[in-house]
């Protein structure tokens, strides 16, 4: 455990519960839980506090993952067979991360968020149903190649924003309803991550005691988070979206402008 104080801990256990209510709903709790403990601990490591977020971020997810594939219609074959896809594809994407600029991507990414939300808002319907019947075998190979690969890709590349983009994709391209695309993307998110800490446990930059206290709160809170979804249905995951979309590009505003 690092030397930090109670009052500290409470902080990072509290932004753990609030990142896991908000991935498990629509993703995006990185957002919360990685500056959290970038602020809580200013002096560690990158490298460990990345670790550390992983190890605590897959806690919840897969709590969150197993609370959807319990409740709500996931094809678990196709979401995993994604997440492998996605798997490969972020080891790519950090392959070649270190040739990439961040600032020439944020403004992009940008751009695209915000395209996202006027498209969300103007489609109020977008994500409000699902087909009755199984994917086609064409939309499982698209969503395997673009959705796991191109956005597995991103995430190694850059990363921020990764759950929701998963969300958005996962409903455009399968035909899922927001609340089944989020569940979907538990299951992929929870095989990226998987693939991430091993590396970091190789590497030996996880806090593995910060973790476990930290884990307990982040699978509290993406427990509630999928029953939350899962209860008040697509409209509810629509405009949790768009608060963590616009969330998101002030975030990368930020970074840019301060960088």
């Amino acid at each position: 455990m690092p030397d930090i104080s109670l009052t500290t801990l409470v902080l990072l256990c509290l932004a753990a519960a609030a990142a896991g209510w908000i991935d498990a709903v629509v993703g995006g709790g990185g957002l919360l839980l990685l500056p959290a403990l970038l602020l809580g601990m200013p002096n560690v490591p990158a490298a460990h506090i990345l670790g550390t977020n992983k190890a605590v971020a897959i806690v919840g997810t897969t709590g969150a993952a197993v609370t959807y594939v319990r409740k709500a219609r996931v094809q678990v074959r196709t979401a995993v067979r994604i997440g492998l896809a996605a798997l490969t594809g972020s080891m790519a994407g950090a392959f070649f991360a270190a040739g990439i600029s961040s600032d020439v991507l944020r403004p992009v990414i940008m751009v695209v968020l915000l395209g996202v939300a006027a498209f969300v808002m103007l489609r109020p319907s977008f994500g409000t149903t699902q087909d009755s019947g199984p994917p086609t075998r064409a939309r499982v190979v698209t969503a395997i190649v673009l959705v796991g690969g191109g956005i597995g890709f991103y995430d190694g590349l850059f990363g921020p924003g990764t759950g929701t983009f998963l969300v958005l994709a996962l409903t455009a391209v399968l035909h899922l309803d927001l609340v089944t695309a989020s569940a979907t993307a538990k299951i992929v998110n929870v095989c990226t991550n998987a693939g991430a800490l091993a590396m970091f446990s190789y590497q030996g930059t996880v806090m593995w005691q910060l973790a476990a206290v930290m884990a307990v709160f982040n699978l509290a809170g993406g427990l509630f988070g999928a029953r939350t979804a899962l209860r008040k249905g697509a409209e509810f995951v629509r405009g949790v979206l768009l608060v963590v979309v616009f969330s998101l590009v002030a975030k990368l505003a930020f970074d840019q402008w301060s960088g």
